[in-house]
């Protein structure tokens, strides 16, 4: 397994494009990049991300969109709505295409009663940005998010045995915390289609800590990813709140990295 980390960490004081250089100065050599506004899909600006990564010899695995904008519409019945949101997916995968990462981090669906979901229509759309993330020759995640459907491990279930392109997971473990629910249980149901991580520690007090700070049994969670044949990043990924000074963001791949690695 490798350490990365996510320029989530830095948001929003950081711009996307200087966040690369910015890990690898801090001791990262891999990681994820949010995307964080609609310009930041545009050809010049992957472009100009490109030129960094490349300078930088920093690898991006996976990529996060401004998700909350526009991926709950991809399931909106409105037709005409759902295939605008449909381009701005299209204009991110091709971007991650360009960068060469593996992944679209994916928060999807916002959270509602699964009873009143038309399992169909869902499946359906999952079928298609499966099938235009594999085109353009990534795999689509999908991250367990508190406030999204993917929350629920029936609907995660419902995934994995419906969709017919690629689907992997994401494995957020403050997300996880935040459903009420244990990562492991997560880990369960996502096994081997489980192809990224973000890690990121917690106590009674707060839910999420940089990796280290809290009470997490790291242990528990390598064994677990171990049963599964997990071999893959684990993304550190908090809140700038969570740290005064980035060498706390090293220290904290030090700790990691004497237990998964």
């Amino acid at each position: 397994m490798k350490i990365g980390i996510s320029s989530a960490c830095f948001y929003p004081d950081v711009l996307t494009e200087d966040s690369i250089k910015l890990m690898k100065n801090i001791g990262f050599d891999v990681g994820e990049v949010f995307l964080n506004t609609y310009s930041e899909y545009k050809d010049d600006f992957i472009e100009k991300l490109k030129e960094e990564k490349d300078k930088n010899n920093f690898y991006i695995n996976s990529i996060h969109a401004f998700s909350a904008a526009f991926e709950p519409n991809l399931f909106d019945k409105y037709k005409r709505r759902q295939r605008d949101m449909l381009k701005i997916f299209e204009m991110v995968c091709k971007g991650v295409k360009k960068l060469d990462a593996k992944y679209y981090n994916f928060h999807g669906m916002r959270l509602s009663n699964l009873l009143n979901l038309d399992i169909k229509h869902v499946i359906d759309v999952y079928n298609e940005l499966c099938y235009i993330a594999s085109e353009n020759e990534m795999t689509l995640l999908q991250e367990n998010v508190s406030w999204c459907m993917s929350s629920n491990t029936t609907f995660l279930k419902i995934l994995k045995e419906n969709c017919k392109y690629p689907l992997g997971y994401t494995l957020d473990i403050k997300q996880a915390y935040k459903s009420g629910g244990s990562p492991l249980k997560y880990i369960d149901i996502m096994k081997e289609d489980l192809m990224n991580v973000h890690i990121n520690d917690r106590d009674e007090k707060n839910i999420c800590l940089l990796p280290g700070n809290g009470n997490i049994k790291y242990e528990d969670i390598y064994g677990k990813l171990k049963d599964i044949g997990y071999n893959n990043v684990c993304n550190i990924e908090v809140y700038k709140e969570n740290y005064v000074d980035y060498s706390e963001l090293k220290k904290s791949k030090d700790f990691l990295a004497n237990i998964f690695i």
